[in-house]
This record gives C-alpha cells, sequence and structure tokens, in this order.
C-alpha cells in the first residue's frame, strides 16, 4: 500500500510517497520534513513515531493484551510507589514528545517526577522539548521489540538526558533499568529517580501478573511490601 502525503519542505504542493511496509518497524533514513509528513499523516495516526537525527521509526504493530496489561502492572507500581512515598508524579501513555529538527520519542509510559519542573499544558499537540522539560522516566514495554528497545531507543534516551530509562520484556517479566548521566548509561538494580524502589519488586509484581494474580491482589501485595521497612525486605 502507498500513501501519498505533502512533505511540505519548500514548496507546499511537493508531494513525497512512502511506504509505511516499508519503514514500519525498522529505522530508516529520513529528513525532519518527511518524518514530519508521516507523523502528521491522519491514516497514520495509531502509530507510533521516533525521529533519532535523521534516522526514523515508525511503530504498525497490533498491541495485545500483554503489552496492554503489564503496561498497567508498571504503571500501577510507579504510581503506588509515588503516592506512599509523597513524591510529586505526573504521568503521560503515548505522549509525543518533540525536539525540533532533532528527535522525537513516543514512549509507553513517561513520568514527571518531583517539583519545580515545567510541566506541558493539556492540549493535543506534541510536546515541545525546546519549551518543556524532559519527563524524568521513560518506560518502553515490549513484546516483540525489546532488541531495539535496548539499543537505538536506549540511545536515543542517553543523547537526549533522561534521568532513568526502563526498558521492560513482557514476555520474561525481566525490567532492564538505566540511569541516564552526561550521555551514558548504566544499569541499576534500584531507582534512582524513585529512592527506595527495588527494580525487583517491579519484576516481582510483572510474575504475579502472568501468574493470572488480579491488579487488585497484586496492588494489595504491593502495598504491605512498600509498608515494610528495610530490613524487613
Amino acid at each position: 500500500m502507498t500513501i501519498t502525503v505533502s512533505a511540505k519542505v519548500n514548496d507546499p504542493k511537493e508531494i513525497v510517497e512512502v511506504k509505511p511496509e516499508i519503514v514500519s518497524d525498522v529505522w530508516v533514513r529520513a529528513s525532519w520534513e518527511e518524518f514530519l509528513a508521516l507523523a502528521e499523516e491522519p491514516s497514520l495516526d495509531k502509530a507510533k513515531f521516533y525521529y533519532d537525527q535523521h534516522l526514523m521509526r515508525i511503530e504498525m504493530s497490533p498491541i495485545g493484551p500483554i503489552h496492554a496489561h503489564e503496561n498497567s502492572i508498571v504503571s500501577n507500581v510507579i504510581r503506588l510507589f509515588a503516592t506512599l512515598a509523597n513524591i510529586v508524579i505526573y504521568e503521560y501513555t503515548n505522549c509525543s514528545f518533540r525536539k525540533k529538527n532533532n528527535a522525537e520519542f513516543q514512549p509507553d509510559i513517561a513520568f514527571f517526577l518531583g517539583t519545580g519542573l515545567k510541566i506541558p499544558p493539556r492540549n493535543n499537540a506534541p510536546v515541545d522539548l525546546n519549551e518543556f522539560d524532559l519527563p524524568t522516566l521513560v518506560v518502553e514495554i515490549s513484546a516483540t521489540t525489546i532488541q531495539d528497545d535496548l539499543s537505538y531507543k536506549r540511545l536515543l534516551y542517553e543523547r537526549l538526558g533522561i534521568q532513568e530509562y526502563w526498558a521492560v520484556n513482557a514476555n520474561t517479566s525481566e525490567v532492564f533499568a538505566f540511569a541516564i548521566a552526561e550521555g551514558h548509561s548504566g544499569r541499576i538494580s534500584a531507582s534512582r529517580v524513585l529512592e527506595g524502589l527495588e527494580i525487583s519488586i517491579v519484576e516481582e509484581a510483572l510474575k504475579r501478573s502472568q501468574a493470572d494474580e488480579d491488579d487488585g491482589a497484586i496492588a494489595r501485595w504491593l502495598l504491605q511490601t512498600f509498608a515494610k521497612s528495610p530490613t524487613e525486605s
């Protein structure tokens, strides 16, 4: 299938032909203008878009129950921990973050944590990273794209300066958590931006989900776990 869209480069009438089946779920070379033309194409409104220095990735794969539910479990762990720890938290699901002519990412979940941050306004436009702060924590949930999440996307988040990045393998319940500083990342066993949250707790919540525990049972287990002192954990 070929979709014809306006590139909006120099001449508003200029037309660029793209083939979604060729660019879908792989990184390909593209100018910022070509990327925007696709990102603003109405027929691709359910796709996810990434751009990093002349490379773009469009994810067209449908999201199944395993991805959707594990996304919910990770979100609940983070939100519940932050609530009990009295940490200011703003959560954004599938939100687009854009740095003009440079980068764009649309993670499964993004969190702004703490006070004094420039939070994006309530509208439907991509978040302008030249005007608002980067999210503190970015999470990608993967049932099929874990290798890309650990490679290209990790490099993108390193370059932009996201403080912490988690890549979650929904098939194995493994959470690859990275702290990022000065353009480099290193794997961590406990969150730096949610101090006191062990990554093993997130993994255990995911395993309980895969063992068919319902969300309420997992939430009660989390409340009991977070209520323990460090010596009791």
